[in-house]
């Protein structure tokens, strides 16, 4: 399908959604969260990883507040619908994706930009990269779920730096606090991200997708509900026909390949 503020290519099992509103620091406009949203409820034929970046010089600088006609968040209200009806249902996506995530963040990852970068189950910065909470500066909260994600990837304190100072997180403190993955050349990054990509969509796809859930849910369960989760987990990867290729790959000592299914 052609879409008009990112673009969706499959190839080699990786699907890669491009936000591209260069113009606009690829700001995410009501349009850009429904089209992403789209894209990962539809078909992806064989992808088996998903690789998310920016066109031009910014990866994703925030909530589009000059967006057009009625659809504009204006006002308290405003942004309660466009939150409710776009931006969150595009979180809640990201994160029930059956296939691993890689971000490619090329320059400013800002507002809800930011949310969808660490939205990556492998963040890749460029080193001209950053990542800003961005509200406070104009009188607003941290939304697309980023005061739910922050304290618990880098702990209470360094949270409340990001949210209330508004201050721009630099790629290298961002690897330092543990909030990203890797930092590479701006050059290197595509490769970089590609390369992960392609060595995540030749892996167990049925068990990172139980990875992902059980990541998830970990957040919120306790010792013994978690337990549980991967008791689950395990059943549902252990039913799949990549945990009997990887067995027969173990006891013929031997690479496994790995369908996916």
């Amino acid at each position: 399908m052609a879409y008009e503020t990112i673009t969706v290519e499959v190839s080699d099992k990786i699907a890669t959604i491009t936000l591209n509103r260069p113009e606009r620091m690829n700001a995410c406009s009501l349009d850009m969260a429904g089209e992403i949203n789209d894209a990962l409820s539809s078909d992806m034929g064989d992808a088996r990883c998903l690789v998310i970046t920016g066109a031009g010089r910014g990866f994703c600088s925030g909530a589009d507040l000059a967006a057009r006609g009625e659809r504009s968040i204006s006002g308290g209200e405003g942004s309660y619908v466009a939150l409710t009806r776009h931006y969150n249902p595009l979180m809640i996506n990201l994160a029930r994706l059956n296939m691993p995530i890689v971000t490619a963040v090329n320059g400013a990852a800002a507002g809800v930009g930011c949310s969808i970068a660490l939205a990556g189950d492998f963040v890749i910065s460029g080193q001209s990269g950053y990542f800003l909470q961005a509200f406070v500066n104009i009188g607003l909260v941290p939304d697309g779920g980023a005061s739910w994600m922050l304290p618990r990837m880098i702990g209470k304190a360094r949270a409340t730096e990001m949210m209330m100072l508004g201050e721009k997180i630099s790629p290298e403190k961002a690897l330092d606090w543990g909030l990203i993955y890797k930092v590479v050349e701006d050059a290197a990054l595509q490769a970089e991200a590609r390369a992960l990509a392609t060595r995540l969509a030749n892996g167990p796809t049925v068990s990172y997708a139980v990875m992902r859930k059980n990541i998830l849910v970990a957040m919120e369960n306790s010792f013994s509900e978690q337990l549980l989760a991967e008791a689950e987990g395990q059943r549902i990867a252990g039913s799949s026909d990549d945990a009997m290729e990887g067995g027969l790959a173990f006891l013929e000592k031997r690479k496994p390949n790995f369908q996916g299914k």
